[in-house]
């Protein structure tokens, strides 16, 4: 087949050796939005534009997708998103979320390995006391990632191995550290006797109800799927602090910076406040005429990844469905759904998925980006051990257009 001036379509190595990248770069400015391909009948194979490859290439050229946002390529064996799927470490997400407890999955990960025992997960005494110190100073009305924000810092403080970056250390380090994140919120809900899971622990957090073993369950699933995502912003930020050797913890605290981004993780919580203004599943639709009258953007709809829809949105809706699918509060999400679809807005994504995790279970506001950064830190720890293997500073240049030097 040719292309649109006469040249016949490229391969996936010529395209990628036209560009001076590997075929994985390729596939991501795929991914991204950045450039077309057209697969064979099978499947197996795909071609690209060549005048799109050029393009591409041409010197000086920002590659840039849909959205204004400077690309950074950087080699990792973790996360791929591909054939509508995210995967990682070759095993798609959306079946690990239905087979694998958290743990299980971080650990995967980390180490390419799903261990028999999982090892425990659990802080120290002394970086327990010290992150539950540090969150009881903060005001009453403080947001859940707010406060883990500052149980970050405080574990850090506790941990005096914290700069031994030897793999069993960072991964050691990454039990204790997603561990003592979930410990160190205020109980709202009963403690959980004796060993619990992740998902157990950060409910008590969160959720005032007794665990209701459905919905705790789809905690722990929202967890697995949201543990990476590629190179999102946050994940960018915690191997750029993994890339000059800073500690575990710090790399943390570093996604949690940006997690909160209401383009990011934060995203959520604005459709958590949509939600609770509908009282009753017949008021979704004047809710959501309302705020697009007001010329309000519907957030929680589509995502540029996922054009057929976001699968990690539909697993845990499914969860949802399957745990409270009778509920008052699922009613409302059922409702809110059915009136975006009549609007002609697209498949609801993650973000919407989350917030309606946490609506149904009752929990506290900002619930829902506290389950997003509990997860996502499994996966910032996973890029962190790449970049201390790595070794390499990541240094991104400017592209400056201000006034010539000594104009």
């Amino acid at each position: 087949m040719e292309s649109g001036r006469g040249e016949r379509r490229l391969s996936t190595a010529e395209a990628a050796a036209r560009l001076g990248v590997k075929p994985a770069t390729l596939y991501a400015y795929v991914s991204r939005g950045l450039l077309g391909r057209e697969r064979s009948a099978d499947g197996r194979t795909s071609t690209f534009d060549p005048v799109e490859i050029d393009r591409l290439a041409r010197p000086g050229r920002a590659r840039r997708g849909r959205r204004p946002s400077a690309e950074l390529v950087v080699p990792s064996a973790l996360t791929a998103i591909g054939h509508g799927l995210p995967w990682y470490r070759g095993l798609a997400v959306p079946e690990l979320a239905r087979t694998r407890r958290f743990e299980e999955v971080a650990e995967w990960l980390w180490t390419g390995r799903f261990p028999d025992p999982v090892p425990a997960w659990r802080a120290s005494r002394a970086a327990l006391d010290a992150g539950r110190r540090a969150q009881a100073a903060l005001p009453r009305a403080a947001l859940p990632l707010e406060r883990i924000q500052v149980i970050a810092a405080a574990l850090a403080a506790g941990d005096e191995l914290r700069l031994e970056l030897h793999p069993a250390a960072v991964t050691a380090a990454g039990r204790s550290l997603v561990a003592g994140l979930v410990d160190c919120l205020p109980r709202l809900g009963h403690r959980p006797p004796g060993p619990a899971s992740i998902a157990t622990r950060l409910w008590a957090g969160l959720s005032p109800r007794d665990p209701e073993p459905g919905l705790v369950g789809a905690v722990d699933a929202a967890l697995v799927l949201l543990a990476d995502h590629e190179l999102a912003a946050s994940t960018v930020a915690a191997r750029v602090a993994a890339s000059v050797r800073a500690d575990p913890y710090a790399v943390a605290s570093a996604g949690l910076a940006v997690v909160s981004g209401t383009l990011h993780g934060g995203a959520s919580l604005g459709i958590e406040a949509l939600l609770d203004e509908i009282d009753r599943a017949d008021q979704a639709a004047s809710v959501v005429g309302a705020r697009l009258r007001r010329g309000e953007r519907l957030r929680g709809f589509g995502h540029r990844l996922y054009p057929d829809g976001d699968p990690r949105a539909a697993t845990l809706l499914a969860r949802l469905r399957s745990a409270a699918g009778a509920s008052p509060r699922m009613a409302v999400v059922e409702s809110l759904l059915e009136a975006a679809a009549r609007r002609g807005l697209p498949d609801p994504n993650v973000d919407l998925a989350l917030a309606a995790l946490a609506h149904v279970a009752g929990m506290t506001r900002g619930a829902a980006e506290a389950i997003f950064a509990t997860a996502r830190t499994a996966g910032w720890i996973a890029h962190a051990l790449e970049e201390y293997d790595r070794n390499i500073p990541i240094r991104p240049r400017a592209l400056y257009t201000g006034p010539a030097p000594g104009s």
